[in-house]
């Protein structure tokens, strides 16, 4: 008989089709799956309840899905701090060519962690710096997210353009084409998951336009579809990309995307800032998703992606927290307010975004966008019970009415619960999975150990 956890007495924001909404609400989960919400408190005689939350004072929403990141930046933030996108990569690529798995373990779980104790339940780490000997990164990064708890894509990127055939990162720290593509489907072999439930999943992913070859993106694109997964990299980021694109390839990046197979419903793209109505329009036509990323745009000058623009399109739309060494904080939350606000500096001003869009690219486009909404995303019987208690009745959010806009607009709320697939990974704004001072201290250790290794060298 199933096990049941009823949450009563609080607001609900289900991110539905019909953006269905519940003043005072209640949700039933029976072991991993949602079983059944609505208005009002539970049904009574419901059976094998062997937990009941009185929820007063929070907001219920499906778990926020990231779309894209990083982990292993999180032992070099803080660096580059005023430089623009190239000049930053030329800065810290020497650093992070020097890697190795411990150090991308501790930072796996420091990424982990910053984003689950903040209500993330699905995440994703496109990790494409595989120095040789630097033993097995995917396989540490799995096994950080297994322990952290929450569901998770690594998207298994690569680089075969060094700097001696004009790409921007050491040629130490590329792959060679078939090194890549071998590694690339080894891991999906190894780890990725087809199951409703699944905890991990693999992508293809090779990183962007100026570290990897054309051959690389159309073998890649090839063997992507023969596995049947999904396919990711970065795209139109910069106008020095665009520029890029033009004078090596002759077209722009989505011209060039396509040219490589890269555009469809199994693809996603981060970034995507410089866009224009033919490129929008190939994304919408081709359903290929993206990965909105406010706050590393900003701290890079990147620009304002056209959100809006996109969303009108029908264009599947995420956020990501990007790698933290372009988003310091690591946290998705922050990222439902600064997508408003920065969307709000753009064309449509006012009219971009409201709170409900925000939550939407937060939980339901994300999960879009992974491929993920048909098991996660929205608070609908059936799904998986992957959803987070915001407490909104303390003196940060208690005198805004509204909790979706006390929510997106307010101070970061504090997560009071966070369940994926009914297991609780956070309580009080505390993980319960994995020790968070332990991980404090080892990604220091680490961070320091990587500064003077590059120092050494």
């Amino acid at each position: 008989m199933a096990q049941r956890i009823v949450i009563e007495n609080c607001a609900i924001a289900t991110v539905d089709a019909n953006d269905t909404e519940y003043t005072a609400g209640h949700l039933v989960v029976a072991d991993d799956r949602i079983e059944a919400l609505g208005a009002g408190r539970a049904p009574e005689g419901l059976g094998n309840v062997v937990r009941r939350i009185d929820a007063s004072g929070h907001l219920l929403t499906p778990g926020l899905v990231n779309t894209h990141h990083h982990f292993y930046q999180w032992i070099t933030r803080g660096l580059a701090t005023d430089h623009n996108l190239f000049d930053w990569l030329v800065a810290l690529y020497p650093t992070w060519a020097r890697i190795d798995e411990p150090m991308v373990y501790a930072a796996a779980q420091g990424s982990l962690a910053m984003m689950a104790r903040g209500g993330v339940t699905t995440a994703m780490d496109h990790h494409y710096v595989y120095p040789r000997g630097s033993g097995d990164l995917s396989g540490a990064i799995i096994r950080a997210a297994r322990e952290t708890g929450v569901r998770f894509t690594l998207a298994r990127g690569s680089m075969d353009r060094g700097t001696s055939d004009g790409g921007l990162p050491p040629d130490f720290a590329v792959e060679s084409l078939q090194d890549a593509l071998a590694a690339t489907e080894a891991t999906i072999d190894e780890h990725h998951d087809t199951s409703f439930d699944a905890m991990t999943q693999v992508a293809v992913a090779p990183c962007s336009p100026f570290s990897v070859t054309t051959e690389l993106l159309k073998q890649g694109a090839d063997l992507a579809r023969r596995k049947g997964v999904r396919l990711h990299t970065h795209g139109s980021e910069t106008v020095e990309e665009e520029k890029f694109c033009h004078e090596l390839f002759g077209m722009g990046p989505t011209d060039y995307f396509e040219s490589t197979g890269w555009l469809g419903e199994d693809v996603w793209m981060a970034h995507c800032v410089h866009m224009n109505d033919s490129d929008i329009a190939a994304f919408a036509r081709t359903k290929t998703g993206v990965a909105h990323c406010p706050s590393s745009n900003a701290r890079l000058a990147a620009g304002i992606a056209r959100v809006p623009d996109m969303l009108a399109a029908g264009v599947p739309v995420g956020l990501g927290v990007d790698g933290t060494a372009s988003n310091e904080s690591g946290e998705l939350h922050t990222e439902l307010r600064n997508a408003l606000l920065v969307n709000r500096l753009g064309a449509h001003r006012e009219a971009a975004l409201n709170a409900r869009q925000a939550l939407r690219l937060g939980t339901y486009g994300g999960a879009q966008v992974l491929g993920r909404a048909a098991e996660t995303g929205s608070l609908e019987p059936g799904k998986l019970a992957d959803l987070v208690l915001w407490k909104l009745d303390t003196l940060a959010h208690s005198s805004i009415a509204d909790p979706v806009t006390a929510l997106v607009l307010g101070a970061a709320a504090p997560v009071t619960a966070s369940f994926v697939g009914g297991r609780q990974i956070v309580e009080n704004g505390r993980l319960l999975t994995v020790d968070e001072d332990a991980i404090a201290r080892s990604t220091r250790a680490e961070a320091r150990r990587l500064a003077r290794i590059a120092a050494e060298a």
